[in-house]
């Protein structure tokens, strides 16, 4: 009966700490995606400096909280196995230069709102986690908007953001294949074109 009661306790101590330590990790996951969403507001929409110095500053907080590394490779999806370590880089840094050139123009959007945080849920990915916010319309039902993190070394970085059901990864995705599966220029001609809009 003793060695029953102690090995319940036991089991019931390893469940309850386990709970603890992901609702930390939670916690972490959502405290980090509020802390650059704040300075996205405050630093860069709501700031009274110039055009420039609002590019350069949202190129330093997209560099520092998303996993571009991590992205380029997933939206690339099966062709990256099949890419040079030339392509690859190129694409990455394409890829990169495209998504800071397109949102930086696009942030001004979300001038006067405010993100609102409803908690976190589970991923099947190893080592990710979302986060759920909305954002507050003019009009209509606020947007929801789910971040993808990935914690990886302690560290968390945004790895996907999920706008009304609609994955802006998946989405790249998608499209990068159909255009790869389409041209006979392939990878080289993928990067071209993304070159092209940067």
């Amino acid at each position: 009966m003793t060695k029953n009661f102690f090995k319940i306790a036991f089991a019931l101590t390893l469940l309850f700490s386990g709970t603890a330590r992901a609702e930390i990790e939670g916690a972490k996951a959502e405290a980090f995606v509020k802390d650059v969403t704040t300075q996205g507001i405050e630093d860069i929409i709501n700031a009274n400096v110039s055009q420039a110095e609002k590019d350069a500053r949202f190129a330093k907080l997209f560099n520092e909280a998303l996993d571009l590394d991590f992205i380029g490779q997933f939206v690339l999806g099966r062709n990256w196995r099949v890419a040079t370590p030339e392509q690859r880089k190129e694409f990455i840094q394409v890829y990169r230069q495209l998504n800071i050139s397109t949102w930086s123009k696009r942030f001004d959007e979300f001038k006067g709102k405010n993100f609102i945080f409803k908690g976190t849920s589970p991923s099947n990915s190893k080592g990710q986690i979302f986060v759920n916010s909305i954002v507050p319309m003019d009009q209509g039902e606020p947007a929801k908007v789910v971040w993808r993190v990935r914690e990886k070394g302690g560290k968390y970085k945004i790895v996907d953001i999920i706008i009304e059901n609609v994955s802006l990864a998946i989405t790249a995705r998608n499209e990068y294949t159909a255009f790869i599966k389409n041209n006979p220029g392939g990878i080289d001609a993928l990067i071209a074109n993304l070159k092209s809009k940067i």
